[in-house]
């Protein structure tokens, strides 16, 4: 999965999700070449839902369903 700036650069490429205890492991790469493994705790999930109203609830839960970029 790879995440993009708007001028559609690569800023992260996450090569894998990991569950490890309580907390999501995210292994990836910032840039194409620094490595990174961040941790995901449940504390920021929730965080991380706050953060969404329910209109960007509802576009996540179709952003599947959407044709990608060409």
């Amino acid at each position: 999965m790879e995440l993009l700036t708007k001028d559609n650069d690569s800023l992260m490429t996450v090569e894998k999700l990991v569950p490890e205890g309580n907390d999501l492991i995210i292994h990836g790469q910032i840039m194409g070449t620094l490595p990174v493994r961040a941790v995901l705790t449940p504390d920021q999930a929730r965080a991380a839902l706050k953060l969404m109203n329910f209109r960007t609830v509802l576009f996540l839960l179709t952003i599947l369903f959407r044709p990608g970029r060409k």
